[in-house]
């Protein structure tokens, strides 16, 4: 009975970090930049919250949400932005999920800061993603929505 107690708990924190995320049940999320250093938890809160399963780089529809993993060494952020962002719906949101300071692959502010505008992007906020992310939440300028 403890057991299937914390993995109740373990799923309501899940759902409840994907609900900071504003995703919400029925929504399309892509996943980029999937390796085995992602938040497990958080991908299993958002399939989840959505109800669906995540949908992988390779899908050729419109999204809501594309949860980009992103790491140091994963190449130029400008251009792994400029990807995401193509399938986006017009009020859709990226979520750039970066190692937290200290880890392996961290991304300074700055570079996120410089990269975002490049990419036709504007940055809205920052927040923890567990214990080893944070998620920069970046969307289309107002003018261009």
């Amino acid at each position: 009975m403890e057991n299937a107690l914390a993995a109740a708990a373990d799923r309501d924190e899940a759902r409840t970090r994907a609900a900071r995320l504003g995703i919400e049940a029925g929504m399309t999320v892509q996943e980029i930049g999937y390796d085995v250093d992602i938040d497990e938890a958080l991908r299993e809160g958002i399939e989840a919250t959505i109800g669906e399963e995540i949908v992988d780089e390779d899908f050729d529809d419109v999204v809501d949400v594309v949860l980009m993993w992103w790491r140091d060494e994963d190449g130029d952020l400008v251009d792994g932005l400029m990807d995401a962002i193509h399938p986006l719906a017009d009020h859709g949101v990226v979520w750039l999920m970066t190692p937290k300071p200290g880890r392996d692959g961290h991304i300074e502010p700055e570079d996120i800061a410089d990269a975002a505008p490049t990419a036709g992007l504007q940055q809205t906020s920052t927040i923890s993603a567990g214990s080893n992310w944070q998620g920069t939440r970046l969307v289309a300028p107002r003018a261009k929505r």
